[in-house]
């Protein structure tokens, strides 16, 4: 039986689950295992939504009175690509030189992992006049469709509510402590299709080619940045990811040029606004475009505030570093939770996430696990 104050030990056991998304593939049985022994009642909850595949997902509360203090976080895991290019096998949770090696090992099972063992040490001394709570879900790195978004939804209907909420996602970049995530940049995608005729290249009078038109459009869109940033946040980018034909052949004119781009937007936009702008920018070089677009979060800044100045002072005295307040980087299920209440983001080092050889040192499960400790011991008062 896995002893609930090692880190270590529950961190091997959930890489050892290979749960790529969707697949839940027991990960959540070793989380709800141990939170049931720590008295939490626990739910499992299957999502499904047309389209996409059905995803598990767990809600475990301790208490039932107010304030609500929750964890939030996912199991599931990015695929490991080639096996055979990791220094150990990327499913075995192998501790080498010091580390703890595996896919999932910083984003994020080591960090579930360490709020767990956190639990078992605060609960063996405390008992909270409040609850506490974890959220973890089965789809972050996937559509993002049957996961947090529906288990809020879900609490919501059972009129449950949560107070404050700590995401464990890999916010360092280099050292643990350095930084804390107080917001996300909002995330939109657009597909641009340029319609044309096709011909023979040698008869281009006969043909509308629509490649130059489509990198006229892309210019468009592209030439003057967005904005100068904002109070809490970096320039919006726009992100050319994709240009295609599909043309097979040298000497055929196509019918259609297809681009794709992503969006990483501030607070001065909405996806509305920013929406708008952009087939403003197309219209005035060209109207005969399609353009689609997908969001899958609003930029969003928790105000400064308690749940923010806890952490900071868990980390400062646990770690000795004052953390960065930043809004860099992806989205997150903190973008679904900051509808309910404040939220934060404080994990692992994310340098070695999603790559081969994904891996966690040893002393920063460890020091993770005194963090989040020392946040329940401030967030809940002495014993």
């Amino acid at each position: 039986m896995i002893e609930l104050t090692d880190p270590v030990a529950l961190t091997q056991a959930l890489i050892r689950c290979p749960s790529i998304t969707p697949d839940d593939a027991g990960a959540l049985e070793v989380v709800e295992a141990a939170l049931t022994r720590l008295g939490f009642t626990c739910h499992r909850l299957r999502f499904e939504t047309p389209g996409t595949p059905p995803i598990d997902n767990l809600y475990a509360r301790l208490g039932s009175a107010a304030p609500n203090f929750a964890f939030a976080g996912h199991t599931d895991v990015v695929p490991p690509g080639d096996a055979a290019s990791w220094r150990a096998d990327p499913f075995a949770g192998a501790r080498i030189d010091g580390a703890i090696w595996g896919r999932g090992a910083v984003d994020m099972k080591g960090a579930i992992a360490c709020f767990v063992a956190a639990l078992a040490r605060f609960l063996a001394e405390h008992r909270p006049a409040g609850s506490i709570s974890c959220l973890i879900t089965g789809d972050e790195e996937g559509p993002a469709v049957n996961g947090m978004r529906r288990l809020l939804g879900w609490l919501q209907e059972r009129g449950e509510t949560l107070d404050a909420c700590v995401v464990g996602e890999p916010t360092n970049p280099e050292r643990l402590g350095q930084m804390i995530k107080v917001g996300r940049r909002g995330s939109m995608t657009g597909r641009l299709t340029v319609p044309g005729v096709q011909g023979h290249a040698a008869y281009p009078e006969r043909a509308d080619n629509p490649i130059p038109r489509l990198l006229r459009l892309l210019d468009a869109i592209t030439r003057e940045p967005l904005d100068d940033g904002s109070e809490h946040f970096q320039r919006s980018q726009l992100v050319i990811t994709s240009v295609d034909v599909g043309n097979r052949t040298s000497n055929v004119i196509p019918a259609e040029a297809r681009a794709t781009f992503n969006v990483r937007f501030n607070d001065r936009h909405t996806a509305g606004s920013l929406e708008r702008l952009l087939r403003d920018q197309l219209s005035r070089v060209d109207d005969r475009y399609h353009l689609a677009i997908s969001t899958s979060g609003e930029a969003f800044v928790t105000p400064p505030g308690p749940l923010a100045d806890l952490l900071a002072s868990a980390i400062e005295d646990e770690l000795g570093l004052a953390p960065e307040r930043s809004t860099s980087g992806g989205t997150s299920d903190a973008r679904f939770i900051k509808d309910l209440c404040q939220v934060v983001e404080f994990g692992l080092v994310g340098e070695t996430m999603h790559q081969v050889d994904e891996r966690v040192a040893v002393r920063d499960l460890e020091a993770l696990t005194r963090v989040y400790r020392g946040l329940l011991e401030r967030y809940f008062g002495p014993a």
